[in-house]
């Protein structure tokens, strides 16, 4: 992709500041609803994707709460809540079916240049947690959403689920997994440069690559000018905008400082970075075939939940193993080491030493994990592939994650795990912070942007959302007819049939 860069000042209705797959989705959802208006999006790096979305910067999984142990907590009473896997499941159903549009409209040819069809599953052991597993099943079996969902515990049957993961296994330990032929392994990277190509293709709309944006105000008027630099050339430009979507990943947050709109006042961010081990040996790609949910270590956070996933990237599959959290004072994976001590300002400095003194556990596990040897990663491998060999397996590093760290009345402040999108109270500004589900739900997030944004353009956008989105406004866990009729369409549309 190329950038046609000028000196000029520029205007337009809308900017997208980032060239992820966040400000793709709005980008293309905006320009759907409202052809008319002007799109602007802008990159600091010379091509769109090359952070969190890119295809090796995530585990790829289409998080929909299938085999994510961390959606479904046990409590007090031994009951499993599945009200937060609904959640996710119900927003992971929305981006279903605005892909499902996308290519029933011809907008993107195959969605297997994207998405492809891969069991899910959460895999256990020891007698706790295999009870844990059989009481999680009983819970959403039932549900329309959890439709087709199966629970093992015979290892013959686990070894045709998951033949590497069994093979080598000792016996004697007992063994528990679910199983649901609905997961899927998305390539976030693909999809926002099938996003980004179709708004290249739309009038009014401009990509300018290797674009900083290093400020933003609102004038009098209350729309907003930015100071954008260009990398090429060094010159910064002037642009107005209407509004303005901060959707740049990690560096999110510094811009949303920038705006001065009250609803960032107090608001942190504490960096989280993450290794995986990546196999692409043919023989033993091809012995699995699955994304393996596990359960997070004590004191982990949820987002290192242990995982196996098949990745389908470009037409070639491979393995992921991991996240090995980490970490760095970056906010983006070609971020400064500067970004976290000059995201602290007074203004939040009390809710991230709130977060530093109540959050021990997590310190020392980042610390432990920072510190290990490539044989204690390979040993947590081996929990999954007991016969794992050093040589077949690279350790990459995966896309920079910024948790949102918040003023809490109690505590002082909070650490907060997933994604949240603040706007200013005027609707001129949406920023979106946090990290997973994340891409999975980018569609759920930007309708949450929209309707939040531009309420008084919601009643004649209404019919168009509800001919790309069928359950608009309806949810589905409430209408079971409706739930099966949408993901029957999405299946044959996106050619998940297994």
């Amino acid at each position: 992709m190329t950038s046609n860069t000028t000196r000029t000042e520029s205007a337009y209705d809308v900017v997208l500041i980032g060239g992820g797959v966040m400000s793709a989705t709005l980008g293309a959802l905006l320009k759907l609803l409202q052809p008319d208006w002007s799109i602007g999006m802008f990159g600091r790096l010379d091509d769109v994707a090359k952070e969190s979305s890119n295809a090796w910067n995530n585990a790829g999984t289409g998080h929909s709460a299938l085999c994510e142990l961390n959606y479904t907590p046990a409590r007090a009473d031994g009951t499993i809540d599945i009200s937060k896997a609904v959640g996710v499941n119900e927003a992971f159903q929305l981006s279903r079916q605005f892909w499902a549009y996308l290519v029933e409209s011809g907008i993107i040819a195959s969605p297997r240049a994207f998405l492809n069809p891969i069991p899910h599953m959460s895999f256990v052991w020891g007698d706790e947690n295999c009870d844990y597993l059989r009481r999680r099943y009983e819970a959403l079996k039932d549900h329309p959403l959890f439709s087709g969902m199966r629970f093992s515990t015979d290892p013959a049957q686990l070894a045709q689920w998951m033949p590497l993961v069994m093979e080598g296994r000792t016996a004697g330990t007992k063994l528990a997994a679910t199983w649901i032929a609905a997961g899927t392994d998305v390539n976030f990277g693909a999809l926002t440069h099938l996003l980004v190509n179709f708004l290249s293709g739309q009038p009014g709309f401009d990509l300018k690559l290797s674009h900083e944006v290093e400020d933003l105000k609102q004038d009098a008027s209350g729309s907003w000018r930015l100071a954008v630099r260009d990398l090429t050339s060094n010159a910064t430009v002037s642009v107005g905008a209407r509004f303005v979507f901060i959707g740049a990943g990690g560096g999110a947050l510094p811009l949303l400082q920038k705006t001065g709109i009250p609803e960032s006042k107090g608001v942190g961010g504490f960096p989280v970075s993450g290794q995986f081990l990546r196999c692409t040996n043919p023989d033993i790609v091809s012995r699995h075939h699955a994304k393996v949910y596990g359960k997070a270590s004590v004191g982990a956070p949820p987002m290192s939940v242990p995982h196996l996933d098949t990745r389908v990237i470009d037409g070639k599959e491979g393995l992921l193993f991991g996240p090995y959290a980490g970490f760095s004072t970056k906010f983006l994976k070609q971020g400064s080491l500067w970004d976290l001590p000059k995201s602290i300002r007074m203004d939040n400095l009390g809710a991230m030493l709130a977060v530093a003194r109540d959050n021990m556990p997590l310190t020392r596990y980042l610390v432990q994990q920072v510190l290990q040897s490539n044989e204690t990663r390979l040993n947590a491998l081996r929990d999954f592939v007991p016969n794992a060999q050093a040589k077949d397996w690279e350790l990459i590093t995966a896309g920079q994650r910024v948790q949102v760290i918040k003023k809490d009345a109690k505590k002082g402040g909070v650490l907060q795990f997933g994604t949240e999108v603040v706007t200013g109270a005027n609707g001129t500004v949406a920023a979106l912070l946090g990290a997973s589900p994340g891409a999975s739900t980018a569609v759920s997030i930007m309708l949450t942007v929209i309707s939040k944004c531009f309420p008084g353009d919601l009643p004649r956008w209404e019919a168009k959302l509800r001919e790309m989105i069928p359950s608009y406004g309806a949810p589905l866990a409430d209408r079971p007819e409706l739930c099966a009729q949408v993901h029957e369409r999405t299946t044959r549309s996106l050619q998940l049939e297994s």
